[in-house]
């Protein structure tokens, strides 16, 4: 069922500080930079491997994201694990016992996401995600 860590979100107060960071830290060249106003967030991406990692950047406070940043500061703030189709997946999820939590939505390259209640994974921030669909 899971095909790879897909991406890695960390939360910063300062996108363009934290990319400057990341750039003299270790040799990355491209970041892709991009919005989600319906998140509320601006975000800068790389890839580590085969997996993303992506620099969020909370511009809304009362978003999910914003909230996060504000309750417990910068860093890890959710683990995507690529899936080949959702819906088999969250089914699997649930029978186990875990809970959704929210609605599917489009993220970055029209990824489509859906996450998953922290409570069930011992308060690890998980998000099931499907590329190109």
């Amino acid at each position: 069922m899971l095909k790879s860590v897909h991406h890695i979100n960390l939360l910063v107060r300062d996108l363009d500080m934290a990319v400057e960071r990341y750039r003299s830290a270790f040799p990355i060249e491209e970041f892709i930079f991009a919005e989600l106003p319906g998140r509320g967030v601006r975000t800068a991406r790389f890839k580590a491997g085969q997996s993303w990692i992506v620099l969020v950047q909370p511009t809304d406070p009362d978003s999910v994201p914003g909230a996060h940043l504000a309750e417990h500061g910068e860093g890890l703030f959710l683990l995507s694990f690529e899936v080949d189709e959702l819906g088999p997946a969250i089914e699997s999820c649930t029978v186990a016992g875990a809970v959704v939590s929210g609605e599917r939505r489009r993220g970055l390259e029209d990824w489509e996401v859906v996450d998953l209640d922290p409570a069930y994974f011992m308060g690890a921030s998980l998000q099931l995600v499907t590329v190109g669909k």
